[in-house]
């Protein structure tokens, strides 16, 4: 084997420092050569000054100054606690240092106060690559504090990415006007709607109403209000309580209302140094002049979502645009069990639950089910809390935020259908037991409207399938029966679609359906919709942008070799055509449907690459 050339500027430079660093280290062990001691507080450190002035700015004007300390052999330390300081020494002599969540920001601040600037960049790589939603907050503060604008930056668009999230954290009400205003100023506000930002600024103001009304009017500045609907301005902008009563705030948003009928304000010319400038540039500074932040009207990043259909499989999730014919790739993570459901809520989450995982510290029922939470920043699946009592075939839905797994059949000997209801609070990252349904059922459909969980059809245990119909109400702790089906069906598809539940071909006793029917939420009442071209089960109903589509299922087709009839994946979408009364073919073939579940999703294209 042919050896690898030799750098002759490299390779010697790397043994120099080797050298050097193993000196070092032998100097810090031995004591050798000492000839300065730090104290902190009870403790003494031996150390040599060239090494100190070599690492640090701090200590190298210390000594060449005309300063007592100059001349001293023993320095006296304040404020620094001497477990860190230790630490900090050991990496000048040697280059190791243990950073962990615990005391990193420590050793960060005695970097800065010593201006050791390895360290310093050291403690910042490590705290951005420790960038969760739980600390999000405390570094980006702690950038600031230090006057670290790569870590700020860094934790800003973390920040920004997941700003729906993080407002919810009470870490968010402890921002300071400066610090709140530097987020929500951001392009990069990862919102669909400006109301969003508007309403969290609110929030964060009565956390401490005394205190920040003052900074209201600044802030106020940093919210886009010419991209919130103009009823809306109206109704919880301008009659908000902490607005209406306050003239001078009501003054700033008459900015808006000017503007709204196409009046602006002249715009701001930048003070300039009388030296750079002179009465000449007079008509070059109008035109370089600016308006009022509060009439800025630059979209978000978070406002170019697109509607996409989301196939989510075992080998990763693909996004379709049935507008502009485009596939995206979503995710090539295979995290993903292959028999799961999944679940976009209202906020535009994206939840997977399903397959088997086996947790060794419950003795009592060790099989639980995966829960994965989708993430569209780095297009990963975060892992959630296990599903108590592994079970198939069950119903996914939300309410009250909460997410409901209903009913299905257990992953045990016997495989017995359950009436059991499991409830997952997205505020604590909890599970427990809702109300069991009256009955048990698996294969049937679950959806949620309006704060309440329907559940519709399926199978009971002697394999038989139901007419039966129910809702669950949260706030009444009750389920109740509602008008049944026409046809006792299970394996469907269902949506709700303009205040109506579609259920849409599905398994019968007799056999595949190809019927339709339709529940009208508001009158208690069932009706036949127009049949589906073909008779399935298993097949994906989904509303995106105001129109029902259907994706996939399985239908009998004959195989290749015989004239026999087989159960065939179908990978075809078709968009009902309300107009006409009809189903209308828009996609013959699309592989990556094969094995997936599908959902109506709204996700940032920018992010994402084209297939």
């Amino acid at each position: 084997m042919a050896m690898a050339p030799v750098d002759p500027v490299e390779q010697p430079r790397m043994y120099q420092q080797t050298l050097l660093q193993d000196g070092l280290c032998d100097l810090l062990e031995s004591e050798r050569f000492v000839d300065c001691v730090l104290k902190v507080q009870e403790k003494e450190f031996r150390c040599h000054r060239l090494v100190l002035a070599a690492s640090s700015p701090y200590f190298k004007a210390m000594f060449l100054s005309n300063l007592e300390e100059s001349k001293k052999r023993e320095i006296v330390l304040k404020d620094v606690d001497p477990i860190v300081m230790g630490m900090v020494l050991r990496y000048l002599y040697t280059s190791d240092i243990n950073l962990t969540e615990q005391n990193v920001q420590d050793i960060f601040m005695v970097a800065n106060m010593f201006q050791i600037p390895s360290i310093f960049s050291v403690c910042v790589s490590y705290l951005q690559s420790k960038l969760v939603l739980s600390n999000c907050l405390a570094i980006f503060r702690l950038g600031l504090l230090l006057d670290c604008p790569r870590l700020a930056s860094e934790a800003r668009d973390f920040i920004c990415d997941r700003y729906e999230l993080i407002v919810r954290d009470q870490d968010f009400h402890q921002l300071g006007p400066s610090e709140l205003a530097a987020i929500i100023t951001c392009d990069a506000l990862n919102v669909e709607k400006e109301e969003v930002v508007f309403e969290s600024l609110m929030d964060w103001v009565s956390y401490d109403k005394q205190e920040r009304l003052k900074d209201l009017p600044d802030l106020l500045h940093c919210v886009r209000f010419r991209l919130m609907p103009e009823d809306y301005f109206t109704a919880k902008v301008e009659g908000h309580r902490l607005i209406k009563p306050n003239s001078e705030l009501k003054k700033h948003l008459q900015l808006i209302r000017d503007a709204q009928r196409g009046i602006f304000p002249k715009p701001k010319v930048p003070e300039k140094d009388e030296a750079s400038g002179g009465a000449g540039d007079e008509e070059e500074e109008e035109e370089g002049g600016l308006l009022p932040g509060i009439l800025n009207d630059n979209l978000r990043y978070g406002m170019f979502l697109t509607d996409l259909i989301l196939m989510i499989a075992d080998s990763g999730a693909i996004a379709y645009d049935p507008v502009g014919n485009v596939c995206y790739i979503a995710s090539s993570s295979k995290e993903v069990p292959k028999n799961h459901s999944s679940l976009v809520t209202k906020e535009n989450q994206i939840f997977v639950a399903g397959g088997v995982f086996i947790d060794e510290n419950n003795k009592e029922e060790p099989l639980t089910s995966y829960f994965l939470q989708f993430d569209p920043v780095s297009s990963n699946w975060l892992g959630m809390p296990s599903i108590p009592n592994a079970r198939c075939l069950f119903g996914l839905a939300e309410a009250e935020n909460s997410i409901y797994v209903v009913g299905g059949k257990e992953l045990k000997e016997g495989e017995h259908a359950l009436d059991s209801v499991m409830i997952y609070d997205r505020q604590s990252f909890k599970w427990g037991e809702s109300d069991p349904l009256p009955y048990t059922v698996y294969a049937h459909a679950t959806v949620s409207h309006k704060g309440l969980v329907y559940v519709i059809g399926g199978k009971a245990q002697n394999k038989k399938c139901l007419r039966r119909v129910c809702v669950y109400d949260p706030t009444k702790f009750e389920w109740r029966d509602l008008a049944p089906m026409k046809t006792a069906r299970s394996l469907f598809g269902c949506s709700v679609h303009n205040d109506k539940i579609y259920v849409v071909t599905g398994v019968t006793d007799d056999g595949l359906t190809s019927s339709v029917e339709i529940y009208d939420i508001a009158s208690n009442k069932w009706s036949e919709g127009e049949k589906f071209p073909q008779e399935r089960s298993s097949l994906s109903l989904i509303t995106l942008g105001g129109a029902l589509y259907a994706v996939g299922g399985f239908a009998m087709m004959p195989s290749e070799e015989t004239e026999k009839l087989d159960p065939t994946e179908m990978h075809d979408i078709w968009k009902f055509d309300e107009e006409e009364r009809c189903w209308n073919g828009i996609l013959r073939e699309i592989q990556y449907a094969e094995g997936a579940t599908i959902l109506a999703v709204r996700l940032n294209v920018l992010r994402l690459n084209k297939l």
